[in-house]
């Protein structure tokens, strides 16, 4: 087993199998797209090339299908369960990342007014699609538990915009 480096696309392909196991990475990063790309994103081709790495690592097992499109399934190892275990044990030490282009915006110098529309349609939206995923039966604890925080964030988020909206010169 090869000595590896583990990054947080390492510990999201293993938190993600560990939901969904056994998964393809195609799986896997469908799965993401309803979920964890919500709050944290990476590009989809990681996860291919990342399910391949712990696999070489001994975090995975990997099994072919014999025949057909000869799809590779992949399941964590007790190493890899190990690895992700110890890493949630750790406290988050870095600050919230954000990456909102219309709190750029406003940083720069826009007009909140110009931005409040089209933020508070953008985020009535999106506070649809998280509403719509609060009352999916069977979630996960993490999963319906960062829902709520996207809930609640999103929620403030409109609280902020309409004011704007509201404002007269």
């Amino acid at each position: 087993m090869t000595a590896v480096r583990l990054t947080e696309t390492s510990y999201i392909v293993l938190g993600l199998l560990e939901l969904n196991e056994p998964a393809t990475p195609y799986d896997l990063k469908q799965f993401a797209q309803l979920t964890v790309f919500k709050f944290w994103s990476i590009p989809h081709t990681q996860i291919y090339t990342e399910c391949a790495r712990l696999a070489e690592a001994g975090m995975l097992s990997e099994s072919r299908e014999e025949k057909g499109r000869r799809r590779r399934f992949y399941k964590l190892t007790a190493r890899g369960r190990k690895a992700l275990d110890k890493w949630r044990e750790k406290p988050a030490d870095k600050p919230a990342h954000n990456r909102d282009l219309a709190s750029l915006k406003l940083f720069l110098g826009t007009d909140p007014k110009i931005l409040a529309k089209d933020q508070l349609v953008i985020l009535e939206r999106q506070l649809s699609q998280i509403e719509a995923g609060v009352v999916y039966p069977g979630l996960a604890p993490g999963v319906r538990l960062t829902t709520e925080l996207g809930l609640e964030l999103t929620q403030v988020l409109i609280k902020f915009w309409s004011r704007w909206a509201d404002k007269d010169d």
